[in-house]
């Protein structure tokens, strides 16, 4: 039973991701709703992806050890921050995912000690 004070949290990943999965494994067994978006199904809106960007930096939310990053070519580039949204957009496994929110605090891949501090509210 959710309490009245126990955080929204919201997971920004894809549903075949192992990372993905650990998030939503770790709310549910502490019994925390979750509302799970597949970026394969809907991008992020682009003033969310903003708020991850200004907090971590591009550095920290491209999964620069991925085959997407490497397929496209990214690490032999510089992009935009534009062109850089849209092909996230298009391919949201250019991220280190997933990205969670909870309620004012964000996480960027599989990070149980922040997800822990999420509960603490």
């Amino acid at each position: 039973m959710k309490s009245a004070s126990a955080p929204q949290v919201q997971i920004f990943g894809i549903k075949n991701s192992a990372a993905t999965r650990a998030a939503e494994r770790f709310f549910k067994e502490r019994r925390i709703a979750t509302q799970m978006v597949d970026l394969k199904q809907r991008p992020m809106a682009p003033g969310e992806i903003k708020r991850f960007i200004e907090k971590f930096g591009w550095d920290a939310m491209l999964d620069k050890e991925g085959a997407a990053y490497v397929d496209a070519g990214l690490k032999y580039m510089r992009l935009p921050d534009p062109e850089l949204l849209a092909k996230i957009e298009r391919e949201p496994r250019l991220l280190r995912l997933p990205l969670v929110r909870g309620g004012k605090r964000l996480a960027v891949g599989q990070d149980d000690a922040a997800w822990k501090g999420m509960l603490e509210g």
